[in-house]
């Protein structure tokens, strides 16, 4: 005799218990389906042993500009050259507005994406410098 539960989930409950995994609650049956999200405690798996996701209020700071976002110590120069960078076309470009070789702007990026990975900020692209950049009050979207 087979028992169907809400939304006739009865063959995944007969699937389940074929498994070994017992008999189960309507209720139980439904998120087994994939109909609805399994509930998730604060701090642990759901019923269904996934990991809780993340909200956004996860990646919300204290309330208070940069509070939450560790900012590595740039000197005058490097933010020079960072933004030199940032808008030009080329580090021979950046080079050439800034009277040092396209090598010496090469290596204050290195050291620059060093500093942000040394706060846990990793920036490895262009676009990641230009975000930091732009999070850390260099400069702002009105300048590009």
């Amino acid at each position: 005799m087979r028992t169907r539960g809400a939304c006739g989930a009865g063959d995944v409950s007969d699937a389940l218990i074929e498994k070994g995994m017992g008999s189960m609650t309507a209720t139980t049956q439904i998120f087994a389906t994939g109909a609805l999200p399994a509930p998730r405690r604060a701090d642990g798996p759901d019923l269904m042993g996934h990991k809780p996701v993340a909200r956004l209020a996860d990646y919300r700071g204290s309330g208070e500009v940069g509070a939450a976002i560790p900012r590595p110590s740039l000197s005058d120069r490097e933010i020079e050259v960072l933004l030199a960078w940032l808008a030009a076309d080329s580090k021979e470009d950046a080079a050439a507005r800034l009277f040092i070789s396209a090598s010496t702007v090469s290596t204050h990026l290195a050291r620059i994406r060093a500093k942000y990975t040394a706060v846990g900020r990793g920036a490895p692209t262009k676009t990641h410098l230009f975000a930091r950049a732009l999070q850390d009050g260099y400069t702002g979207l009105d300048a590009w």
